[in-house]
């Protein structure tokens, strides 16, 4: 296995919080997502979360095969910013793998177990992670969306929940204050600020993480990190704006210019990659990371 060229979310975490702003966390799917956040973060002199689902890190040949294309191309790129690699919503075996391949974070998801064996596995979890200088990011109940087949308003995480888990030596925690993953509905009823400051106020201001990032408007992501949110999860937005630039190369019917070799898959798949990279730095600015890269 390589040097490792990366850290884990603690210290990242822990400067948003004291410094009211958020780590973007940017879900990866190819190698054009790692280049293109890994770019869009070191020019904005941020620090960033790469993200990496256990059906992503299928598509891209597991979990080793993505550590050495995040690792290397932090090298090869020469980014000089904080970079994590997490595993989101991991499976019990799949946090334990992801940290033995190399991942310098995993979030654990239990939400969908009974409370006092997503405790049990999260204890066993956090020992393992602390043998690999791992970070553990914790999550209480569970996230609506399209993005497991549901619409929802969003749940609500319970209090006393989060005070038990809080307890345990986790980096973060993910808790449900009207969230979901993926496109909003058009009856969303907003996050539920009582509900986070009641969760953060639980947690001793344990760093908090905010999924389902796209589509939330600016005004509540802002008053989100006011009150102790540190992370927020974004995917769906560079999905569809990758796919969207694409569309509009191939309309234009760049594909077909014969000369130039519009073709080449390198050059459609560029213009995807610059809209990824457009996101990111937008998003970069919206939670107040500019400039706040503690440099290696």
């Amino acid at each position: 296995m390589l040097k490792s060229n990366l850290v884990n979310m603690a210290s990242m975490l822990r400067n948003a919080v004291s410094e009211k702003y958020a780590v973007p966390h940017i879900n990866i799917n190819n190698l054009e997502w790692i280049k293109a956040c890994l770019q869009a973060a070191n020019d904005s002199h941020s620090p960033i979360i790469l993200g990496v689902s256990e059906g992503a890190a299928k598509y891209m040949c597991g979990f080793r095969n993505v550590f050495n294309m995040v690792n290397s191309a932090i090298q090869y790129l020469n980014i000089s910013i904080p970079v994590a690699l997490h595993l989101d919503h991991g499976t019990y075996d799949g946090a334990i793998n992801a940290l033995h391949e190399g991942f310098s974070s995993i979030m654990f998801d239990g939400s969908k177990m009974p409370f006092q064996m997503n405790l049990e596995k999260l204890g066993n979890i956090i020992l393992e992670a602390k043998k690999f200088n791992a970070s553990v990011e914790a999550e209480i109940g569970s996230f609506g969306g399209n993005e497991d087949g549901t619409s929802s308003i969003g749940e609500l995480a319970n209090i006393d929940e989060c005070r038990k888990i809080s307890s345990y030596p986790v980096c973060c925690l993910a808790a449900g204050i009207g969230n979901i993953h993926g496109i909003y509905p058009k009856n969303w009823v907003g996050l539920d600020f009582k509900r986070l400051e009641e969760i953060s106020l639980a947690v001793n201001h344990l760093p908090l993480v905010l999924h389902g990032g796209t589509g939330i408007p600016i005004e509540m992501i802002k008053k989100s990190i006011s009150l102790g949110i540190a992370k927020i999860n974004v995917n769906t937005e560079c999905q569809i704006a990758f796919a969207n630039s694409i569309r509009k190369y191939i309309e234009d019917g760049n594909d077909k210019n014969i000369s130039k070799k519009g073709y080449d898959p390198r050059k459609l798949i560029t213009s995807g990659s610059k809209a990824i990279y457009d996101v990111v730095v937008s998003k970069i600015k919206e939670f107040g990371s500019f400039n706040k890269a503690k440099f290696k």
